[in-house]
């Protein structure tokens, strides 16, 4: 107890009497990467690893204010020797963090600064999804953002072709060389078409949901990309994002979605186009 109190009134002492400006630039840098973090984990599986740390830090505080010493022991060391284990848990977002610092500071998409051919690609998709869908012919389009997926892109055959709705119909259509698997879209360029992305690991999904629903969730898991996913069995237009899958996208939820991607609107646009959407839904 008497040591507790001794620690707090001395970092008390230091905050009060001995600040200086490089404490001052330390502390707004160590704020600033606790903040990056947390916004780099937010709304993903990481976040709920994040609060387990928080409550055995705050476990480890009151097991020493309280005097048990086992206990206090058993979860010191595993805070202490819990680096290497973070590193595992976290390997996806910290290798997105580590890219996004190598890159530095780019723009959304490159390529769409234009307003009018950002329209004309919007249009393009959406009216290609619409027309999938009511043939019943299942598509998964891949849009990269600000992480490179040059691992995925490799794995398909090569494009490079502006996007239009007959290429990409024409690529989805049954029993084409090119019809199985994914296509990449960068900017407003079919970059390559056949990828092959990897599922989800996620138990808890509906058993509904074919492979190429639980491809685009796996996909939006280990990267920034938005995926559009037309089912083959039943038409409905569903979209990827950060490890969730959103249903039941007519052709308004599909351009509100391309408009986030191709506008540079925040991601927090992306929950109304849930809520409109959802809305809709229930209102039929």
């Amino acid at each position: 107890m008497n040591t507790i109190w001794e620690q707090a009134s001395s970092i008390l002492w230091n905050i009060l009497n001995r600040p200086k400006i490089t404490d001052i630039i330390d502390i707004l840098i160590v704020a600033f990467l606790i903040y990056s973090l947390l916004m780099l984990t937010r709304e993903t599986r990481a976040s709920q690893v994040l609060k387990g740390l928080v409550i055995l830090l705050l476990a480890s505080w009151i097991s020493d204010f309280l005097g048990l010493t086992a206990l206090n022991w058993v979860l010191r060391n595993v805070v202490n020797n819990g680096a290497v284990v973070l590193v595992i848990l976290f390997q996806p977002e910290l290798r997105r963090a580590l890219e996004q610092i190598g890159r530095g500071h780019i723009m959304g998409i490159a390529g769409t600064d234009n307003l009018l051919d950002s329209t004309r690609v919007i249009s393009e998709i959406r009216q290609c999804l619409l027309n999938l869908s009511k043939r019943h012919v299942g598509a998964l389009i891949v849009f990269e953002q600000q992480l490179h997926i040059k691992e995925i892109i490799d794995s398909g055959t090569p494009i490079d072709a502006f996007v239009s709705c007959p290429l990409l119909e024409n690529i989805f259509e049954p029993n084409t060389p090119l019809h199985d698997g994914a296509v990449i879209v960068r900017g407003n360029r079919v970059v390559a078409a056949a990828c092959l992305l990897t599922l989800t690991d996620n138990k808890g999904l509906n058993l509904e949901l074919g492979t190429r629903h639980r491809a685009a969730i796996g996909m939006s898991e280990n990267s920034d990309a938005i995926i559009m996913v037309v089912s083959e069995e039943t038409g409905t237009i569903s979209y990827a994002k950060d490890g969730k899958l959103y249903r039941g996208l007519d052709g308004t939820g599909i351009e509100d979605v391309l408009g986030t991607i191709y506008t540079k609107k925040n991601e927090s646009f992306l929950q109304t186009v849930l809520e409109r959407t959802r809305g809709r839904r229930r209102s039929k």
